[in-house]
């Protein structure tokens, strides 16, 4: 059985970037403790759990945050943001309460919020195309000032009504399907053509999604490593589902079975940007003894 590997399966350079950060921080004697993190570093239980053994604790954000740290009696030393980012207020909040930030987003994300920020000041109408509960959008939307429009499925493309006598501007979630934004943009540039469309998805997703594709058609089973809270892992999973029916999403190596792989003479094993080296090994590693 021929096993491919995709070129651009696991941590991508953001998710790297902050991992090391964190890592760095953890073996510091300087850093101010105790030491949070604002929800999961990256989208991946096994990391989450070794960031948790470093002793740094993970805060909740799916609530209202910023509700909870005024009113919260714990002590915090340090806080960092994820890579995914979050709003502004959170920024005043350490600088007033004289906490230590450390701040790991993505810079494309940063760039991101740079956009809905700017957009929002000079009064445009924002569209973000991107998941409405996903961190990194909720973070873009708080950027605007709250004055966006997202688009997270057709339905909401085509409930999508805007003022043609105002500015418009269009941006993505970095990790956003291709397809349903280049869709979408034709889309809203047909219905208003003055629209401005800032195609904000990040290289190396655009690479694995276009990947993915090529490896759905090549080969007889896809395996796609990742987990169900990342939305780029279940992203490439639904892309390569849509050619090859037999495409299967896991966390880790014990979730294969071996009946996916009957007659099976080729596979691709493809992972998630929050998927670390480690468990893509030990996927490729398990498949082989199959």
């Amino acid at each position: 059985m021929k096993i491919t590997l995709s070129k651009y399966a696991g941590f991508c350079e953001g998710v790297e970037r902050a991992y090391n950060i964190v890592e760095k921080i953890a073996k510091d004697p300087q850093i101010k403790r105790p030491v949070f993190v604002l929800g999961s570093l990256v989208h991946n239980d096994d990391v989450v759990k070794k960031i948790e053994k470093m002793g740094i604790k993970k805060l909740s954000v799916d609530s209202d945050l910023m509700k909870f740290l005024n009113s919260a009696k714990i002590k915090i030393g340090t806080l960092i943001i994820t890579a995914h980012g979050i709003g502004p207020k959170i920024y005043e909040f350490a600088g007033k309460n004289k906490i230590n930030l450390i701040d790991t987003t993505c810079p494309k994300v940063i760039k991101v919020q740079r956009l809905a920020k700017n957009f929002s000041k000079k009064s445009y109408q924002l569209v973000i195309i991107g998941e409405k509960n996903h961190k990194e959008v909720k973070g873009i939307y708080e950027w605007a000032g709250k004055k966006a429009f997202i688009v997270e499925n057709l339905k909401d493309l085509r409930a999508l009504s805007l003022n043609p006598k105002k500015n418009i501007a269009i941006v993505s979630q970095t990790t956003q399907d291709r397809e349903f934004f280049d869709k979408s943009a034709k889309y809203i540039a047909k219905k208003y053509p003055q629209a401005e469309i800032i195609d904000s998805i990040c290289m190396t997703t655009h690479h694995r999604q276009a990947e993915v594709k090529d490896l759905a058609q090549k080969n007889d089973v896809v395996i796609v490593i990742g987990s169900p809270k990342s939305a780029n892992s279940k992203r490439l999973w639904e892309i390569a589902k849509r050619i090859n029916t037999k495409t299967y999403f896991i966390q880790r190596a014990s979730d294969l079975k071996k009946q996916w792989f009957m007659g099976c003479e080729k596979v691709a094993i493809t992972a998630g940007a929050s998927t670390p080296d480690v468990l893509i090994d030990q996927v490729k590693d398990r498949i082989q003894n199959i």
